[in-house]
């Protein structure tokens, strides 16, 4: 399964999962949940964090936080 600190800007992707048994809150409070629509907008010059656009706004995530979300092209 592809999580989402693989992928590169402008990448479409729906959120299929979590790789933890429990999805992390602050995650789910923020919008993404199981089938969630997710594009991929840039990343922080180091890599971390992640500039994402989820229900129309931009959302910045850690990368820790993004290896625990898996997703499936949509």
């Amino acid at each position: 399964m592809t999580t989402l600190d693989t992928l590169k800007p402008g990448d479409r992707v729906k959120v299929s999962g979590w790789r933890t048994p429990r999805p992390p809150g602050r995650i789910l409070e923020m919008g993404v949940l199981k089938g969630t629509v997710l594009e991929i907008v840039r990343f922080a010059p180091l890599g971390d964090p992640i500039e994402i656009k989820v229900r129309g706004y931009h959302l910045s995530v850690r990368k820790e936080e993004a290896e625990q979300i898996e997703v499936e092209p949509c």
